[in-house]
């Protein structure tokens, strides 16, 4: 089984039996998502903005015309990325106690700029087929002007850090469980809903196969919430 490699950034210094260095429980979590949160320094302002990503298995590609602003003015500039999902709340007896399921991964380090022609491409399939597969081979690819002015990023999957909490509210042992308290976890599942088509599409078309499977089906990102993560 692969490891993660463990740096100062890295390193699990807080709850620590959350932490994993399993390669493929980030896989997982990668894989099962398609936004992710890009911190960045932009003139001398810290910015968390959400985009949306795509990841091959060795590099994470996203858009980031935030970053690329960064990147011109101070080549090197380090960036980190989030991507999280959140499995449900955890009811304890006390406030104290709650959390939240959850499991994440933070990718840390210096990106790139895609300009490449093939690799941009390869790099745009595979951010849009993370979150639609099946749609890069449906809809029309983009063309080269489209392609000149799209940023896409690169950032290497090399410092990673990935927590993962699982289990029961932790108080049931405690002397808060003479509260006869209901105690447990609310499960937060998401699902996608019916399709809806454009007001301006002809009649007639209907929509491809790959989207009228997905409709109504649980969110890959969403599994059974059956862990715990302090708040505090």
């Amino acid at each position: 089984m692969a490891s993660l490699t463990v740096t100062e950034r890295t390193r699990h210094r807080r709850l620590r039996e959350q932490g994993s260095l399993d390669r493929d429980a980030l896989d997982a979590i990668l894989g099962a998502g398609f936004v992710c949160h890009l911190g960045v320094q932009v003139d001398g302002d810290l910015l968390v903005v959400p985009t949306v990503y795509g990841c091959d298995g060795t590099t994470l590609y996203f858009h980031g015309s935030v970053a690329s602003r960064s990147l011109a003015a101070a080549p090197g500039t380090q960036v980190c990325v989030t991507v999280t999902h959140v499995d449900g709340l955890v009811l304890a007896r006390s406030v104290f106690e709650h959390g939240v399921n959850y499991r994440s991964a933070m990718v840390f380090g210096t990106p790139r700029h895609v300009g490449d022609p093939d690799e941009k491409l390869a790099g745009l399939r595979c951010l849009t087929e993370q979150s639609t597969p099946g749609q890069w081979d449906y809809a029309r690819r983009p063309s080269r002007k489209e392609l000149a002015a799209t940023a896409l990023l690169a950032l290497p999957l090399d410092e990673v850090s990935v927590k993962i909490r699982t289990g029961a509210p932790e108080d049931g042992e405690g002397p808060d469980a003479e509260l006869g308290l209901w105690a447990g976890v609310l499960p937060l599942r998401t699902a996608w809903g019916a399709l809806e088509a454009d007001p301006l599409l002809d009649k007639g078309i209907e929509p491809p196969a790959h989207l009228a499977r997905r409709a109504g089906t649980r969110c890959p990102g969403t599994r059974a919430g059956d862990g715990a993560a302090r708040l505090t």
